[in-house]
C-alpha cells in the first residue's frame, strides 16, 4: 500500500509508521518541519533496511494539503493536532480547535484535487466527543457533549466526513487515554507514581476509557484494510475503569503505593478548564470494533500497563 500520514512524529504516529514499514507499505509524511521529521523517524537503518518515509511540508491550518502527497495513494491516516494536555488558555483552545478543524478541512481540500484519489481516510478523533457522562456506558451512537472538547471533536469529525462526498470510505477513531510510557497521559502520570505520591484524582469515581498504544495501531491497520470499518469507532479497551481503580493498577504495576488523592482544585490551578476532562469522565465502549471482530492485543488494564512500562 501507498499511505500518507499526518502527525507521524507523535506518540501514535511513530508506532504506526513502524507497523506500516513491517508490512512493506510506502509512506509519505505530511509535516510542518520535514527536516525534523526525517531526523525523528529515521529510516534506511542497516539492521532492518527500512526506507525512510518521504516527508513533505504542510502548514495544516494555512493551506490545502499538497496534491503531490495525496494523488496515487491508497489511503490517508490523519493524526495531526495540537496537544490537548496543556493549560487551556484561550490561545491554546483556539490552537486545539483550529489544528483539528481547519487542518482537516484543508486536508479535504487537497483530497478534492487529488487524482487518482485515495480510497480511504482514517481520521483520529477522541472520546472527548461525548463530554462528561458519569457511569453511563457509551457506544458510537451516543450524542456529542456540549463542552469545549466535545464540540471541537464534533466539528473535527464533521470536517473529516467531507471525504465521503469525494467517494472515500471514512473511519473516525475516537481514541481514549493511550497507554504508552513514552508520552501522553501515562507519561505525565509516571513521575509522581514512581515517587509513591500518585493516586486517584478528585473523587476517583470518574471513568477512564483507556487503550494500549498497540491497539490504537491495530485498529488503524484494521480500518485501513477492512471495508466494513466506516464512520465513528471507539478506540478504547473493552473494560473502562474508574480513576481510583486505574491509580491502584498503576501503583501495582510500578510496585509503589497509589493512595494520595489529587485534589480537583490543584488540577484546575495547573490546567485551567482542561482539568474538567480529568475530574469528569466518559465510559466509552468499543461496541463497533467488537462487532467487527477486532481482537484486542491488550484487553486487561494491569497487563496493558505492565506492557506499556516494559515489565
Amino acid at each position: 500500500m501507498r499511505i500518507t500520514v499526518t502527525g507521524a512524529t507523535g506518540l501514535i504516529g511513530r508506532a504506526l509508521l513502524a507497523a506500516l514499514a513491517a508490512q512493506g507499505a510506502q509512506v509519505t509524511v505530511l509535516t510542518r518541519d520535514p527536516e525534523r521529521a526525517r531526523a525523528t523517524l529515521g529510516g534506511d537503518d542497516e539492521d532492518d533496511g527500512a526506507a525512510a518515509p518521504l516527508a513533505l511540508p504542510w502548514q495544516l491550518e494555512a493551506e490545502p494539503a499538497p496534491v503531490e502527497a495525496l494523488s496515487g495513494r491508497d489511503a490517508v491516516v490523519h493524526l495531526a493536532g495540537e496537544t490537548v494536555a496543556q493549560r487551556w488558555s484561550e490561545r491554546a483552545k483556539r490552537a486545539i480547535r483550529d489544528s483539528r478543524v481547519l487542518g482537516t478541512s484543508n486536508l479535504i481540500a487537497g483530497l478534492e484535487r487529488a487524482d487518482p484519489r485515495p480510497g480511504v481516510l482514517v481520521c483520529s478523533s477522541a472520546v472527548g466527543y461525548y463530554g462528561p457522562h458519569g457511569e453511563e456506558p457509551l457506544d458510537e451512537d451516543a450524542p456529542a457533549g456540549g463542552d469545549f472538547l466535545a464540540q471541537a471533536c464534533a466539528a473535527w469529525e464533521q470536517a473529516a466526513a467531507g471525504a465521503v462526498a469525494l467517494g472515500m470510505r471514512v473511519v473516525q477513531l475516537r481514541t481514549g487515554v493511550v497507554l504508552d510510557a513514552g508520552g501522553g497521559a501515562l507519561g505525565k502520570m509516571l513521575p509522581a507514581f514512581r515517587l509513591g505520591v500518585g493516586g486517584p484524582v478528585a473523587s476517583g469515581r470518574q471513568y477512564i476509557s483507556w487503550i494500549h498504544r498497540d491497539d490504537v495501531v491495530g485498529m488503524t491497520l484494521a480500518a485501513l484494510a477492512d471495508e466494513r470499518w466506516r464512520g465513528a469507532v471507539n478506540a478504547t479497551a473493552p473494560e473502562p475503569v474508574c480513576n481510583r481503580d486505574f491509580a491502584r493498577a498503576l501503583g501495582r504495576a510500578l510496585g509503589r503505593p497509589a493512595l494520595l488523592p489529587v485534589p480537583a482544585l490543584a488540577l484546575r490551578l495547573l490546567y485551567g478548564d482542561m482539568a474538567e476532562i480529568v475530574t469528569t469522565g466518559a465510559r466509552a465502549m468499543p461496541a463497533k470494533a467488537l462487532v467487527l471482530g477486532y481482537q484486542f492485543r491488550q484487553p486487561q488494564l494491569e497487563q496493558a500497563l505492565r506492557a506499556a512500562l516494559g515489565r
